[in-house]
């Protein structure tokens, strides 16, 4: 009974730890939600925009199919720990999503069309993932710089709410920081176009977004 009584005990306490510690995440990331955004200057003629929508190797591509996009960065972004890593973001506990810097020229693409391709490349209503890959590291992001920027993520989001009757699962965030993941996820779908997820996942997703938007994309995609 003693033995009993202690395993009680036990689970007692460790439920109420993990239930204090996600009350204590929740209001971290509450507190990231309402938080004054950074802006990005342009430089060299040249923007940045910051989106999360599952795989990062997925969405690094699908950017760089778009004319007036002069790269994309995979990296981490919406949480709160310093220097995240591949490893310590999957563990869901740094409340970073993977996610893209986008380098655009903004004569060329605007940010309204770079939201566009956003929603387009993506299932909206799946929540804390996208195809295979489920978490909150997974979840959709779009991060706003300012209040121009923020009214068209929610505008939008709130049309394709409406047109689909179903809730649109991306999350609008203030941006503050954007981490650069590790080399080796650079570019990754363009190097490594024989592995088995890019085949199976990031190029199909790759080529549905194409077929959906094909006006905007470079000549040689």
């Amino acid at each position: 009974m003693k033995k009993l009584i202690l395993l009680v005990l036990v689970s007692v306490m460790f439920s109420c730890k993990n239930t204090a510690q996600n009350t204590e995440l929740k209001t971290i990331q509450d507190n990231i939600k309402n938080a004054k955004p950074v802006e990005v200057p342009i430089e060299n003629g040249m923007a940045k925009a910051y989106f999360a929508s599952g795989c990062f190797w997925c969405v690094e591509a699908i950017y760089e199919s778009v004319k007036g996009v002069e790269e994309s960065i995979s990296g981490y972004a919406g949480g709160h720990t310093k220097n995240p890593t591949y490893e310590a973001s999957n563990t869901g506990r740094t409340g970073h999503a993977e996610a893209v810097e986008i380098i655009y020229n903004p004569e060329i693409v605007s940010f309204d069309t770079l939201v566009d391709v956003y929603f387009a490349s993506q299932n909206p209503t799946q929540v804390n993932g996208q195809g295979p890959d489920n978490g909150s590291q997974y979840r959709s992001i779009i991060l706003y710089q300012n209040e121009a920027q923020k009214k068209i993520i929610e505008s939008k989001k709130a049309d394709l709410a409406s047109k689909l009757n179903r809730i649109v699962a991306a999350e609008v965030y203030p941006f503050q920081k954007f981490w650069v993941a590790e080399d080796y996820h650079q570019n990754y779908e363009k190097l490594h176009p024989e592995n088995r997820y890019i085949q199976g996942v990031s190029i199909p997703r790759l080529k549905r977004f194409q077929a959906k938007m094909p006006e905007i994309l470079k000549k040689n995609h």
